[in-house]
Order: structure tokens, then sequence, then C-alpha cells
């Protein structure tokens, strides 16, 4: 067994041992504990309570992500009936500003509706959090809180227009099954939304399964919301109630400075007023280096054929073109660019390039979506939270 998998299997060990109540709430028996620990040794943890966990960028080079690198980001406990395969209790409800409410079966669910399959990316609102001065509190994700998986399910547009929206419908707030960390099971972990508008957009979906299959426990059986292009967040899991509403949601993480930023430019380490920050709604434009690994040796025979590649993406809509620099900006190459799978999926690019001698390089990808917006070579907008970071990734090269 590896270094890198032994720690993860002792830093979910610590978890499932450190009391009854994440026994009995998190895993229900030393299978399911074993299981999931087996599916997700590639990743790396950074809390524990509650889980969450990244997968270093060049284990997310694959055009679907599987989904033992795909990441976990929980705000609460994975319930117990998220490992029940009995779905006989389980029940949506939707309400709120529609001509009628209603809950639906699992089997009414997929009767009635049409399934649906997207690559479609989710990315933590955090991702790269780890890159702001001064440090933001939160899990310090690096580049790993991110992936682009299949996702299956029904349009939740026509989960809503089965029910007919009013016209004063204009927020969907979610609320899930999840378990408050302190145990007290009367609290919402976490209850977002997102507009009207995203609701009824084609890949918005009620998810059933990830990459083909039932979505593991970690990933919301047995349905989550898909919210593609928005921070992950607004993306709940283990669903249990739809609610349409005639305001902006609320719920829990959606009032503070939870998921937002401010409405201006502030310096870093400002201290910033609730009612000066704005959510967070489309992602910003972001690239990905997948191969090869950062730190890696290229013989010298081969610097002329240095072959670069990864993913590019961007809450606003197509990436238009990404360009490789190897000379810390001075020169720009444009790299050959993928379409992508459907909207809201991430498109390959990749590049042949030069390396001019022996030594040590930095290569940096910077992507530019069909908005003109491209990403910024440093830390962009400090925020209290640290969101949003799409400064361009780079990777350590050295030629021997």
């Amino acid at each position: 067994m590896d270094k890198s998998r032994r720690n993860f299997l002792k830093k979910i060990a610590l978890s499932y041992i450190y009391s009854d109540f994440v026994f009995k709430h998190f895993f229900l028996d030393k299978k399911s504990f074993l299981a999931f620990a087996e599916d997700k040794k590639d990743l790396e943890v950074l809390n524990d309570r509650p889980l969450n966990a990244q997968a270093e960028p060049h284990k997310l080079d694959q055009q679907v992500t599987p989904t033992h690198s795909l990441f976990v980001r929980n705000n609460g406990i994975v319930p117990s009936a998220a490992y029940q395969s009995d779905l006989s209790k389980w029940s949506l409800s939707v309400t709120g500003e529609l001509n009628q409410e209603k809950s639906y079966t699992m089997k009414d669910l997929l009767k009635k509706f049409k399934l649906y399959t997207y690559q479609l990316v989710l990315e933590c609102g955090g991702n790269g959090r780890a890159g702001f001065y001064p440090p933001t509190p939160g899990n310090q994700w690096t580049y790993g809180a991110v992936g682009c998986p299949e996702w299956s399910g029904i349009r939740l547009k026509d989960l809503l227009n089965d029910l007919g929206l009013k016209s004063s419908a204009k927020y969907i707030a979610y609320y899930g099954m999840d378990i408050h960390p302190s145990g007290d099971m009367k609290k919402d972990v976490i209850s977002r939304g997102f507009p009207i508008h995203k609701a009824l957009e084609d890949t918005t979906l009620v998810a059933f399964k990830l990459n083909g299959k039932d979505l593991p426990p970690v990933h919301g059986f047995p349905a989550r919301l898909i919210c593609p292009g928005f921070p992950a967040s607004a993306s709940g899991k283990w669903l249990k109630k739809i609610w349409v509403r005639d305001r902006v949601h609320d719920g829990a993480k959606m009032t503070g400075n939870s998921y937002k930023i401010p409405k201006n430019p502030v310096a870093p380490g400002s201290k910033v007023l609730d009612k000066d920050l704005m959510i967070i709604e489309n992602m910003p434009v972001k690239s990905l280096i997948t191969f090869p690994r950062s730190k890696s040796k290229v013989a010298v025979k081969d610097k002329d054929k240095f072959i670069c590649r990864g993913f590019a993406w961007s809450g606003s809509g197509e990436i238009a073109k990404v360009d490789v620099s190897f000379d810390f900006g001075q020169t720009w190459h444009t790299a050959k660019l993928s379409q992508p799978a459907n909207p809201f999926a991430w498109q390959r690019w990749e590049i042949t390039l030069v390396l001019p001698q022996q030594g040590y390089y930095e290569v940096w990808s910077c992507a530019t979506d069909m908005t003109g917006k491209s990403q910024p070579m440093v830390t962009p907008g400090w925020n209290p939270k640290g969101y949003v970071n799409n400064a361009m990734p780079r990777i350590a090269i050295n030629v021997v």
C-alpha cells in the first residue's frame, strides 16, 4: 500500500472511530466504510469532520472525471439514509410558488420524466482558496475541488412545469437530509438555491446517477441537484425538498458572508460588511493543467516535443481559446481546443511546446471565454472567504 493511500485511510479511520455519533450517521458499518475509503483513496483529505477531499490535477486528466477522482465537499455529516438501498420511504417534496404542490417517489420521477445525461463541471466556490494572501479561513483547496463527470437525471424545469410555475416564482431553494456537525437534528446544515432562470436551463438537473451508477452516498444518494456554472453549493445533495420562492432564499449559508464576494473591489485583508457582499452566481473562467504532473523531468532529447494538456471551463459559456507560456508570460502559444460535449462541460486543450534548452521552466495556462474574460496571472479579487480564485495554474518542469 503506497504512502498516500495509507494516509488517506488513516485520516478517514480517525473520523470513523471519533465518536458513536459519527459511527451511527456517517458510516453504517465497517463494510460501508471500507468501500468508501477504497473508492476515494486517490484524494487528499483536507478535513474529516465534515469530510472534504480533493484530487491532484494530474489525477483529473480524463475527459469524464472518474467517480474515485471527484472531490468531496460536505458541510455536514452524510445521512444514514444515503446508505439505504430501499427507497420506499424516500420522496421529494416540491412546494411554494406553484399551481400545485406534490411529493414524488423515485418510481414517480423515473416513470413520469425523461432522463438526460450530460457531462457537467462541478466546482467548489472555494477552489483555489489556498492561493489567497492574506490567507482566508476554510478548507485550503488548491486546484482539485473540480471535476466533470457524467450526471444523469431529470431536468428540473420539467419537474417545475409539471406543477405549473406561478408568475411570482423567483428563486429555487433546496433542503437535504445531511446532519449538522453539532448533531442537532433540528438544524439545517446548508440550504441554498439559485434564480428561477437558472432552474429552467436544460442542464440543471435533479440527478440520480453519477457516471452511469447510482449516486454514491458521499455524493448525494438518492438524488441531488446539479446546477452547472454556479458554485457547487447550489447543487444540493441528499434532496428531500425543493421550495420555489417569491424572493431570494434566506436558508442556511445563504445569509451572512457565505458564498458571497464584495460588490466592489477591496484591498487584501479588508473587513467587508455583509451588506456590501453579493451572492456568487456564474463561476469565473478557469483552466487546469492535467498533464504532465508538476515537477516532472523531461529528457533533453524530448525538449522539442514537450506535450502539455488540460481542461478549461467557464460559468459564462464556452471557452474561446487557451494560451500557454513557459517563460513567465513573455511569450504565449495558442493550444488546440476541443468543443464541449454539451453546455457547461469542460473543454480539452493540448499543445506541443519547444523548450529551448536544459533547465527549469514553469508552464502556465490562460483560458479566455466567449465573453472575452481571461484568467489573471495573480490571485484576483481578494475576498474574506477566499472564493472564486481563477489565477492561471502553473506546473514546474525540469529539462535534464
